[in-house]
């Protein structure tokens, strides 16, 4: 078998364990594991991730990891005025979270690219052929967030918040391996969808839950999972939510992934923006164009 063979082989293997798990109750261990206050445990639990995954806290706020108030907060972590730089022009489309670029192009069909040889169709990510119609032929950007990046969410345009909806799911982990092995894993994950309004046309950012990722949260609606498998939702905002370029929308707890979908010849992405691009919050991701 050559390495090729036995990469997939193994991918397929990884994503066909997770079938059997009970994903969603681990889940839900793990948010109140993180959310445990005594002292030792949660500065044990840090001092372990900070040495496991490499992470500096120079870029946060609270600087000092026995201030956290549990591994949540830590992991959550607010950062320093100034720690990104948002571009002023109101053209750029900004990169909304940390991370690593997974897949990057163009809606085909409907359809959007998962890995080689798998995709899944946005009307299975929104929950709905409506939501997906206006993104026909648009594009769409998937970004990767690992358990060492920073995780908290952001606009990447001014923008009203149309509606959102909560899609119950499995919660299967988004690591590389999975996604190359487990087909329609982003359509199959809990995740929340929101629409917005901006003067390039929708754009929706979609958070997708994964394994130990303990909730999804959003600044207009607060934590919005666990429970996990609620009844699916469909929401429209009883007052206005507007928020502004780099303005952060909400937070993931454990690492996760974004797809940000746009309108039909909304946007050109950066030439630098391809698969395994290391990107951060705040960049350039592409270009709006001038809407007729």
């Amino acid at each position: 078998m050559n390495k090729e063979k036995w990469l997939d082989l193994r991918d397929r293997l990884i994503g066909g364990v997770q079938l059997a798990l009970p994903t969603n109750a681990l889940s839900s261990a793990m948010f109140h594991l993180t959310r445990i206050r005594t002292p030792w445990f949660k500065n044990a639990f840090i001092r372990v991730f900070m040495k496991l995954f490499r992470i500096s806290l120079d870029e946060a706020y609270i600087e000092d990891p026995r201030r956290f108030e549990h591994f949540n907060a830590f992991f959550t972590r607010e950062l320093k005025r100034g720690a990104r730089q948002v571009a002023a022009d109101p053209r750029i489309c900004l990169c909304p979270v940390d991370g690593t670029v997974s897949q990057i192009g163009d809606i085909r069909d409907g359809r959007i690219v998962q890995a080689k040889g798998l995709d899944y169709t946005a009307a299975e990510l929104l929950g709905s052929e409506e939501a997906a119609a206006q993104f026909r032929g648009g594009r769409f950007a998937t970004i990767y967030l690992a358990p060492y990046n920073y995780h908290r969410i952001h606009m990447p345009a001014d923008g009203t918040l149309r509606e959102w909806s909560y899609v119950p799911g499995r919660l299967f982990s988004v690591n590389a391996a999975t996604v190359r092995g487990l087909p329609r894993v982003f359509a199959r994950n809990e995740r929340l969808c929101a629409i917005f309004d901006t003067a390039h046309g929708p754009v929706a950012m979609v958070l997708v839950g994964a394994l130990f990722v303990g909730s999804l949260e959003t600044v207009w609606s607060g934590c919005v999972s666990p429970p996990h498998g609620q009844a699916p939702g469909q929401y429209v905002p009883r007052s206005p939510v507007q928020l502004g370029r780099g303005v952060e929308m909400g937070r993931f707890n454990m690492g996760s992934t974004v797809i940000l979908l746009t309108a039909p010849g909304a946007v050109n992405w950066s030439p630098t923006m391809r698969p395994g691009a290391t990107v951060r919050m705040g960049q350039t991701l592409g270009i709006f164009n001038a809407r007729s």
